[in-house]
């Protein structure tokens, strides 16, 4: 797994006109290439009468899936643009679409390169790019003559944590860094002179500050 990446935060769309065609960005979070397909059909349908619905998508680790669609544009005009945009600005598993309603104006293969290309930078925008980074779940569990202190040390070191359990201990939720997970355990074992039980939970991804 990656220890960190960037992508979109949600779903958006926004427009611009250039020499009276409307061109429409939208962009949609993806983890699977059926996923990327899907968003792409609704906008299909939901722009049905539009001129073109040009597309691109990078999905994978590694970027594995990457596709485009001129969608009846010159070749190379808009689909291959659109990808150049998610690579050149270090996104993955997005997949953007740009609408275009045309004006009456022929722009020529570089005015339409530079019309998708901003379809797709504002498609990205609107969706918020985002870093997601790997965190790894610790959970803490402590005496209640503790929670103090140990709050206090994680709020001091920066370490992100999660829900907080109250039984007959208390239960700390700690998200470090992955790839910080090992010395954040053994730190917390000696910050509490080895009486915190802990325990590894899962590996996930959160965006960067939530």
């Amino acid at each position: 797994m990656l220890e960190q990446y960037r992508t979109v935060r949600s779903p958006g769309s926004r427009e611009v006109v250039i020499r009276k065609s409307r061109f429409i960005g939208h962009v949609m979070p993806v983890e699977t290439e059926e996923e990327a397909v899907q968003f792409i059909e609704n906008i299909k349908k939901q722009h049905w009468n539009a001129t073109h619905n040009c597309s691109a998508y990078m999905i994978g680790e590694r970027d594995e899936i990457q596709r485009q669609s001129d969608d009846g544009e010159p070749s190379g005009t808009a689909g291959k643009p659109i990808l150049e945009v998610i690579r050149s600005q270090n996104v993955k598993n997005v997949a953007i679409v740009v609408t275009r309603y045309f004006g009456g104006i022929m722009l020529g293969a570089g005015g339409l390169i530079r019309a998708y290309t901003d379809g797709a930078v504002l498609a990205l925008e609107a969706g918020e790019v985002i870093t997601r980074v790997l965190r790894r779940e610790v959970f803490v569990e402590i005496d209640y003559t503790w929670l103090g202190k140990v709050e206090n040390e994680l709020r001091g070191r920066g370490i992100q944590t999660g829900e907080t359990l109250f039984t007959d201990k208390v239960t700390l939720l700690c998200l470090p860094r992955n790839d910080e997970g090992d010395t954040f355990m053994a730190w917390i074992t000696d910050l509490t002179q080895g009486q915190a039980l802990v325990t590894e939970g899962r590996r996930l991804y959160y965006s960067e500050g939530e």
